[in-house]
């Protein structure tokens, strides 16, 4: 298989060709990773030919224990049994440093009675439970900036965020989670059908699992296999429509599914030159233009103004690609500013 044709079916089946229903191309995509909500909205954005809607979303740690918006209905599926959770002692119910097991039970409790009262921010909650006697100490565990008690209650269901900017929480619906095999199994092939193809070492990167798992995962799934540039390519056939030509421009979002479902050294999209500039190494995966299937620089949004900062000399084509995209996706008359070449 051709390299041109790889990443066609890859973006193809990632939503990125054709609009597809946004929960339709949350669920198949396994949820959008989130810790900046923007991003996640704006990857939701560009598959699905409209604004987010966030109706029969949640917001939760997921894949890699990072923070992910995902259908409320995946709830069974995300925190299905047996997953790993890269939790510390304050994300659990049982001790840590600053509070016992048999207090924290008692925080649990409080606090989910204040959230069916219908005190659902986080600074509403952390003032009700002081009233409530919770001291200082016992307030950097349940209150931790990434995770403590909120985030035992969010890995156990009984609670998600509500999918905004400002963190506030909400009761999931009861739920019985999946079993793990059967879960892992449902994740694979989502992730082969929507991601695919993809290799063995991109699974393992995107599920943070040992290749062994995956290769356990290929034996049960239809797959079929391609090869290129000397990688094996593992996929599940969808049916989806086709279509000859790489798109001139997308504005992917920070920690995009693209970038964010492959391992990163192998990205059939970005340069090595050019990696740390899109994962630094802070953990931040950058908003990227990709132009002809090419990975071709980053961008941040300022009201009107997208600012650029490409990886190479752009084309006046490329630069009114770029602004028709924009346009497309906020209003007329976006401005495009580079590091070294401003349009009026």
């Amino acid at each position: 298989m051709e390299r041109e044709e790889l990443k066609l079916l890859q973006l193809r089946n990632q939503h990125l060709l054709f609009p597809a229903d946004v929960l339709k191309a949350v669920r198949e995509l396994c949820g959008m990773q989130a810790q900046f909500l923007s991003n996640a909205l704006h990857a939701i954005a560009i598959r699905s030919g409209a604004p987010a809607a966030t109706d029969g979303l949640v917001k939760s740690w997921a894949m890699r224990g990072t923070m992910h918006v995902f259908a409320e209905a995946d709830l069974p599926l995300i925190l299905h049994e047996g997953r790993t959770h890269f939790l510390r002692p304050c994300d659990t119910l049982l001790a840590d440093a600053y509070c016992t097991a048999a207090r924290k039970r008692e925080l649990r409790d409080l606090l989910l009675r204040c959230i069916d009262a219908g005190i659902c921010e986080r600074d509403a909650l952390k003032e009700a439970l002081f009233a409530e006697g919770m001291s200082e100490e016992e307030a950097k565990s349940a209150f931790d900036p990434w995770g403590g008690l909120i985030r035992a209650l969010c890995e156990k269901g009984e609670i998600c965020h509500i999918v905004q900017e400002k963190k506030a929480y909400r009761r999931c619906l009861p739920f019985t989670p999946m079993e793990k095999e059967e879960a892992q199994l449902e994740l694979a092939r989502r992730y082969f059908t929507h991601y695919g193809p993809a290799t063995i070492k991109d699974a393992a990167y995107f599920f943070a699992a040992p290749q062994k798992a995956v290769r356990v995962w290929l034996d049960a799934l239809p797959v079929k296999s391609e090869e290129c540039d000397g990688r094996t390519y593992f996929y599940v056939e969808n049916g989806g429509a086709s279509q000859k030509e790489l798109p001139d421009c997308i504005l992917l979002a920070g920690f995009d599914p693209l970038l964010m479902g492959y391992e990163k050294t192998e990205s059939l999209y970005l340069r090595q030159e050019n990696l740390r500039t899109v994962f630094t190494l802070s953990g931040i995966v950058r908003p990227t233009v990709l132009l002809r299937g090419e990975i071709a620089a980053v961008w941040k949004r300022k009201n009107k103004t997208l600012e650029l900062t490409p990886f190479r000399p752009l084309t006046a084509e490329e630069y009114n690609a770029i602004s028709d995209e924009a346009e497309r996706l906020w209003a007329e008359g976006m401005r495009i500013k580079s590091t070294n070449h401003d349009l009026a």
